[in-house]
């Protein structure tokens, strides 16, 4: 089943918006939890027509949450792309049954594959190359994996990117035998020139699949640290502890404005650079995430129920 192109009535830009910032932002995707979607009344009062929303499943979210989570989200129009942990998945069998309910209950066709974030398997899965392995999202329109500008230190213990990388040439080779469309989601990260050079090495090593780059939302500097630390962020974090040295922006919000801003400028630059999206991590919240997107993105992030 295709995926639907809603077309976007014509509507004024916010004045001040980039028009690089604004086409860098164009069908930009957001992630959300069962209990951060519950505080959200209308996501149509927020988000552009036809924005991907991941839905994160976090270890110990019974799978009913999950799929009650996506198909309210359906029902309002957005297609769904929930999160396949592999190490919290028991077995081939539940991972049917979870594909099953998503399915039957919220037609869901997308799916993001992750190794998950704890360190023991559940079961029979530690990686996300098994789960596209057994063959049972064949009948997905797309299929997302994760993406590391700054490495992984679970995959490689030692700093390197070496495991990383193999498993990314795998991942090609899963993309060129398979009709699959397949694209990375990143981690959030904070500097604009290592993640340039990190695309561009992509390239040059014959990865093409697409980048979906992770950019951290609006939130208060205390929280994005917190989370940055946690999320294993790299050698961008020194952004926000320089920020934080500053006693003039040490109570002022983080802002992804010239994060995105450099990278917007070099896309405009190089229309064939490998980042083809951008995907939000709401770290200080959906409906602060949304607003910066409206203010800063132009006609691209006109909210559904004004669009």
């Amino acid at each position: 089943m295709a995926l639907l192109n809603f077309r976007r009535k014509e509507t004024a830009a916010p004045s001040g918006a980039n028009a690089a910032v604004e086409a860098f932002l164009d069908g930009y995707s957001i992630e959300v939890m069962p209990r951060t979607a519950e505080k959200v009344e209308d996501f149509r009062d927020l988000l552009p027509n036809g924005t991907r929303v991941y839905i994160a499943h976090i270890d110990g979210t019974p799978i009913e949450e999950m799929v009650a989570t996506a198909k309210r989200i359906a029902a309002e129009g957005f297609p769904v792309m929930p999160h396949f942990p592999a190490r919290i998945i028991k077995d081939k069998a539940t991972l049917a049954d979870w594909i099953a309910r998503y399915q039957g209950e919220a037609d869901v066709r997308q799916a993001l594959l992750l190794g998950g974030g704890i360190s023991k398997p559940h079961g029979d899965f530690h990686c996300s190359m098994q789960l596209m392995e057994t063959g049972l999202f064949d009948g997905f329109d797309r299929l997302h994996v994760a993406g590391h500008p700054e490495g992984n230190k679970d995959i490689d213990p030692d700093g390197s990117d070496k495991n990383v990388m193999e498993a990314l040439r795998w991942k090609q080779a899963f993309k060129e035998r398979t009709d699959a469309k397949l694209a990375m989601a990143t981690q959030f990260c904070f500097e604009a020139k290592p993640v340039i050079k990190w695309v561009n090495r992509l390239q040059a090593e014959g990865i093409d699949i697409p980048v979906h780059i992770g950019v951290a939302g609006p939130a208060k500097l205390q929280t994005m640290i917190k989370f940055a630390i946690a999320c294993g962020v790299g050698p961008s974090l020194k952004v926000l502890q320089k920020r934080a040295m500053d006693v003039t922006k040490l109570l002022l919000p983080y802002e992804p404005n010239e994060f995105i801003s450099e990278l917007a400028a070099h896309k405009a630059a190089n229309p064939e650079f490998g980042i083809e999206s951008v995907h939000f991590f709401p770290l200080g919240g959906i409906k602060t995430n949304a607003t910066w997107a409206i203010e800063n993105g132009g006609k691209s992030a006109v909210p559904a129920a004004q669009a």
